[in-house]
């Protein structure tokens, strides 16, 4: 009998096994618990040491797992991720640059713009900007409730109502944003961004992929209201070719523009936090030696001599423990060194900003004077459009300059060229 028993348990146990593994094989969902989730696979990695990414699946029905649901099998990790809420402080861009009121006039960013904090204050940030939200699109980066909405419906999701699907969403970026419900592996869940990289995707480490799925530019499509990132390529990722790709999009006959500046009429361009265009763009000296992770995350070393991923996710400045093993065998002073960095970045970015906000105010006046040509003021607006698309680009960077200073450099040095060639055209 005591055979035959442990038996008829070995038999249940393969069936159980059987059955979950049926499941996540042909719906995608993984059910939930410390079993299930401890099982999940890791990524692959190519010839030259490059982690490949898998690209989430569409229509799959899958069923989001929180970062709750990870808890039990993934404790420290569960911790260090809440404690991203400790960064709760935002900065108040508008109160600090004050020419971007100027700047961005006819826009919501001239009466509110907020810094980066932590990851889990996205949809309270999204919904108390005192920026109206017409269309869902805006949640793109902001909750996977929505990431998984977008990978079930495809382009359709971006135009629903913006206050109809803030019923439906209540987890913060968390896991599934950045391994889908895999626990392990690195996903690409945004779909927008495999499509801007089409083959080249496989190229760049997924530790990398996670995080430039969020920390990227982007426009919403005039037609579809998707998400969309306005490069087709690795090589066509860089700002030149970037505004070459805005001027290039018409929409109604005149140029793409995400506002019109109120007052001169200049057709703006908004660039959006593009730290992968930057850490990733010609000059960089840390791309393809580190990942985004490497030195927003690093390692965390248990008792027990295991480790694993830390997800209290900062500034490698604010992580001494990175810094004493690994920025060291570099960087002598790593914190004087990037602050050197970035004072100079700073600094030119409010001189700048400043020499365009007499700019646009110069625009203005040439507008309303009369003593121009519609086709003189075209030229100018046009000029002064993409002298503040090289600004911009720096300014709505993240890490002033850290990340890539020589970019940094280049980006301000066009955007003063195109400040003096745009004044040459008044009379």
């Amino acid at each position: 009998m005591k055979k035959e028993s442990k038996r008829l348990l070995l038999d249940l146990a393969v069936m159980v096994v059987c059955a979950v593994l049926c499941l996540v094989l042909l719906t995608g969902v993984f059910p939930r618990g410390p079993m299930a989730l401890a099982a999940a696979p890791t990524n692959e990695v190519s010839a030259d040491g490059i982690r490949i990414a898998k690209v989430e699946k569409t229509g799959s029905g899958i069923t989001m797992l929180t970062a709750k649901d990870w808890e039990s099998a993934y404790p420290e990790i569960y911790a260090a991720y809440s404690m991203n809420s400790e960064n709760k402080d935002a900065e108040d861009y508008v109160a600090d640059y004050p020419m971007i009121s100027t700047l961005f006039e006819g826009y919501g960013f001239a009466k509110f713009y907020g810094g980066a904090r932590g990851h889990t204050y996205v949809i309270e940030d999204v919904t108390s900007t005192g920026r109206p939200h017409a269309m869902a699109n805006c949640f793109t980066c902001k909750t996977p409730d929505f990431t998984v909405m977008a990978n079930e419906m495809g382009d359709a999701a971006y135009s629903l109502a913006f206050e109809d699907v803030l019923q439906q969403v209540n987890e913060p970026l968390s896991c599934y944003n950045c391994h889908g419900n895999t626990g392990s592996t690195l996903m690409v869940t945004h779909q927008y961004l495999a499509k801007a990289l089409g083959s080249d995707l496989n190229k760049v480490d997924a530790a990398t992929l996670t995080c430039g799925q969020c920390h990227v530019d982007y426009y919403f499509d005039p037609a579809t209201k998707a998400t969309t990132l306005p490069y087709t390529s690795l090589a066509t990722m860089n700002p030149d070719d970037m505004l070459e790709y805005y001027n290039s999009l018409m929409v109604d006959g005149q140029v793409f523009a995400d506002y019109v500046h109120a007052s001169s009429g200049v057709r703006q361009i908004m660039i959006n936090h593009p730290e992968f265009e930057t850490f990733a763009g010609k000059g960089s000296v840390h791309y393809g030696t580190f990942t985004c992770a490497d030195c927003h995350m690093g390692t965390v070393t248990k008792d027990d001599g295991t480790t694993y991923p830390d997800h209290y996710l900062r500034s490698p400045l604010d992580n001494q423990e990175l810094i004493d093993s690994t920025c060291s065998k570099c960087h002598e002073d790593l914190p004087g060194f990037v602050h050197g960095i970035q004072e100079k970045a700073e600094a030119r970015t409010y001189d700048i900003g400043y020499k365009l906000e007499d700019l646009i105010n110069q625009i203005t006046a040439a507008a309303s004077s009369g003593e121009y040509t519609d086709e003189e003021l075209d030229a100018i607006r046009m000029s002064y459009r993409n002298a503040q698309f090289y600004w911009n680009f720096v300014f709505v960077e993240n890490s002033e300059g850290a990340h890539n200073s020589k970019l940094t450099n280049e980006c301000l040095d066009k955007s003063e060229a195109l400040i003096a060639e745009t004044l040459a055209l008044f009379h």
